[in-house]
């Protein structure tokens, strides 16, 4: 493989890939923890972080919020600050981090002064309105800038009100999960309704796992849509991170295009990830699974056939499962991910544009992928994809390169979003 700063990144194609991997702690999970962490009151050990792009992002944010961080090899000490959070000289910068744009723009509201989030171009396109609409139900004063509904964003931030508000439908949990992480250092007990349908439930079921781990337990009616969050303080802690299902997902998917066998090692089961899911698609698609104390292990021992499914709850690992699917034989139609169209690209426009390009067959809807699979021993062929910053579709697109020869990644650096040395850990995986 070439160098990982270089324009592109060549892949590797032939032979069953066996091998037990470890993978980075889960990002998800990381940046939540850190946002309890730095909210808390005492010391947290946080344990198997994430270090990549998007974490950096959201531990300089919290730093410039007044919090130390300390960060070792494997383990980040946090110095929290009991819910006092400090205006910062200057603006927080985000770049295309979704989850910390959301994440930190509530816990800005808990401070006193002006606040000021920005991001890169991507994110100053990715909307956070209903956030807004929710805030301002609980007495922030919150605009969009460029009056947009997007990111840059102006808080002038005098803390949490409380009491109800309602968040309007979004296609996106992050919403959800940002109100509840703060929600507990509202001045009144906050009671929170969300309208219409909550999409990638598994993080919100995460988010109050999380809190819940620091000492806040919320009230939740999942069928109404409804969370109740009692006043109070999160409590320092020592804390260990799970291994990332969705880089897992790479892994687990390089078994089933190769035919070959994969545990990855720190990924528990059951898993608070809701991408974790991935491995009994998998299983539904002709793979076999064994879950045990040594990790989740994909096998392939069988050809694949295309499955139905809705994924409008781990969207995330939907670029991973399109790429086997052009491997299966049969057609799979991919349900429920409008959501796609909001992240880091437009996922779901991007990824049958770029699987055509190697000659497979898709249909795109405004809400589902149809991808008719023509098994592995279909004479795809190589090209040039393009990741469109995208750290996912260059990482769902290694794995195609596992079993489609002539393979090369644009932008291969993107992968530093999420997973920074996943071309050295994919090449350790072939032996390379």
């Amino acid at each position: 493989m070439t160098d990982q700063g270089k324009a592109l990144q060549e892949i590797i194609h032939g032979g069953r890939i066996e091998a037990t991997v470890e993978v980075p702690g889960s990002k998800s999970i990381t940046q939540r923890a850190l946002i309890a962490a730095a909210l808390a009151k005492g010391e947290s050990t946080l344990i198997g972080p994430l270090a990549s792009e998007d974490t950096d992002y959201t531990a300089k944010a919290l730093r410039a919020m007044g919090i130390v961080i300390d960060e070792g090899r494997d383990k980040w000490q946090v110095h929290g600050n009991g819910g006092r959070i400090a205006a910062p000289a200057t603006e927080i910068y985000l770049g295309n981090n979704g989850t910390a744009t959301r994440f930190l723009t509530s816990v800005a509201a808990l401070g006193r002064g002006f606040f000021l989030i920005n991001g890169d171009q991507r994110m100053t396109e990715r909307p956070i309105e209903p956030l807004m609409t929710a805030l301002k139900g609980w007495g922030v004063k919150i605009r969009s800038i460029n009056n947009t509904g997007c990111p840059p964003l102006e808080i002038q931030a005098a803390g949490l009100a409380g009491g109800p508000t309602v968040l309007p439908e979004g296609k996106s949990s992050q919403y959800l999960s940002s109100l509840l992480l703060v929600a507990p250092y509202a001045r009144e007990p906050a009671e929170l309704k969300v309208e219409g349908e909550v999409l990638s439930k598994p993080y919100v079921t995460m988010t109050l796992a999380v809190m819940k781990d620091f000492g806040v337990e919320a009230g939740a009616n999942p069928e109404l849509n409804q969370f109740q969050i009692p006043p109070g303080c999160y409590r320092g802690r020592e804390y260990r991170v799970e291994g990332d299902a969705s880089s897992a997902s790479y892994f687990w998917a390089a078994a089933a295009v190769t035919g070959g066998r994969v545990t990855v090692a720190n990924v528990p089961s059951p898993s608070l990830q809701g991408d974790a899911v991935l491995v009994d698609i998998l299983a539904r698609m002709g793979c076999r699974v064994e879950r045990g104390n040594q990790g989740i292990t994909v096998a392939a021992p069988a050809p694949l056939r295309g499955v139905e499914v809705d994924m409008g709850d781990c969207p995330d690992v939907v670029p991973t499962l399109a790429v086997v699917a052009a491997l299966a034989q049969g057609r799979t139609v991919i349900r429920n991910i409008a959501h796609l169209r909001i992240k880091e690209c437009d996922r779901l426009q991007v990824m049958a544009r770029e699987l055509a390009k190697i000659g497979v067959a898709t249909e795109e809807g405004p809400d589902f992928l149809v991808i008719e699979g023509r098994g592995p021993d279909h004479h795809y062929h190589g090209a040039q994809i393009a990741t469109y910053n995208d750290h996912r579709i260059a990482m769902s697109f290694a794995v195609a390169g596992l079993a489609v020869p002539g393979i090369r990644i644009e932008n291969p650096a993107c992968v530093v979003k999420s997973f920074p040395d996943f071309w050295q850990r994919l090449a350790r995986l072939q032996g390379a």
